[in-house]
């Protein structure tokens, strides 16, 4: 996964996109913070996620961040987008490389070395570890932690992507047990007190 290594920010998309959003993410960019979007709108029907996608992803063209699309192999696919990400009830990893050749493909591993070893053996590019911390954006059933990294460092090589409620206060931890990524969302776009870049100042 051909990343630079200095933009370890992979961020995740607000659940609604409105108008203010694009200029927003433009000068989020212009950070030079991060390597990877992921857009992850659930809720809006497929023509319209069509219609934001194809607006995000000249904005990560034109920043050199890699686009993502969350869940949806055939979205990631009708957009050209550079990769897909995928939970553990989504697409089989092997079918989704079938679809998308060599695009960027990561898998949600929870808090398992099993499946981390298996989406390995299935060559993802990137396994994502979480929740680290406690999250509004997404409802926990598995909690992570440093050890967890530990032992996987030992052992796996492949890219790992840290989630789950990480902001200004915790993400030092995280980056000194070698994850290569921290996923960002609500801190960024929920944020009460600060604006989503000055959010994303505040980290590394």
């Amino acid at each position: 996964m051909r990343i630079n290594k200095k933009k370890i920010i992979y961020l995740i998309s607000p659940r609604v996109i409105n108008n203010s959003f694009y200029n927003q993410l433009n000068i989020i960019f212009e950070l030079g913070k991060v390597g990877l979007f992921q857009l992850r709108i659930k809720k809006e029907k497929r023509k319209k996620k069509i219609l934001i996608g194809k607006k995000i992803k000249k904005i990560c063209k034109k920043h050199k961040v890699k686009f993502i699309i969350n869940d949806d192999v055939l979205l990631a696919k009708k957009l050209d987008a550079d990769g897909c990400h995928l939970g553990q009830n989504d697409m089989s990893l092997p079918k989704a490389r079938k679809i998308l050749g060599k695009k960027i493909i990561g898998i949600t591993c929870h808090n398992s070395i099993r499946l981390a070893k298996i989406a390995i053996k299935n060559k993802a590019d990137y396994i994502a570890f979480g929740a680290f911390n406690f999250s509004k954006t997404k409802k926990i059933k598995y909690k992570a932690n440093i050890n967890l990294l530990k032992r996987s460092k030992k052992i796996i090589k492949t890219p790992i992507v840290a989630i789950g409620g990480i902001n200004c206060n915790n993400y030092k931890k995280l980056l000194l047990n070698k994850a290569n990524f921290l996923a960002i969302s609500g801190y960024i776009w929920n944020n009460k007190k600060l604006k989503p870049a000055e959010a994303l100042k505040k980290i590394t």
